[in-house]
């Protein structure tokens, strides 16, 4: 699966300046929003809020995987926000998160939205992986790297 093609360079981060959890999910909403699929980011960001009030997407290992399905997007979408300094994202493992990946996507992308979380999800379970998610210096080199890692 290609996750690039639910990706684009202006939907990646570097640099979130957030220190809360619920920051994060603002500046990540806002750069979902970039993407022509969102349609209304208010909604984007109350549904990503109220997913992430039923449990958290903090996974542990210095990942978090906020997401929502919602009427706010017509087609799925991912963001990418990191922090270097670390956000505390109440993760199960009680660690800081400093991988971020929103996924947006509509309430009828029941199998594709598994599908992509799934992928992700395999990708970040790897230390080198990770690793290289914190030393990316461009977009383009960390879109191609989520589609090409084993």
């Amino acid at each position: 699966m290609k996750l690039s093609k639910f990706c684009s360079e202006d939907l990646i981060a570097f640099n979130l300046k957030a220190g809360d959890k619920e920051t994060v999910l603002k500046e990540l909403v806002d750069l979902a929003s970039k993407s022509s699929l969102v349609k209304d980011s208010v909604e984007l960001l109350k549904d990503v809020k109220e997913r992430e009030s039923l449990v958290t997407t903090g996974v542990g290992l210095g990942v978090a995987f906020p997401h929502a399905k919602t009427k706010a997007t017509k087609g799925i979408v991912i963001a990418f926000g990191r922090s270097e300094k670390g956000v505390n994202f109440d993760a199960m493992d009680h660690k800081p998160a400093y991988l971020f990946f929103l996924i947006a996507a509509p309430e009828d992308a029941i199998g594709a939205h598994l599908n992509v979380m799934a992928r992700l999800s395999y990708i970040m379970k790897s230390e080198e992986n990770r690793a290289k998610m914190m030393a990316v210096t461009s977009p383009g080199e960390l879109l191609q790297m989520i589609d090409t890692v084993e």
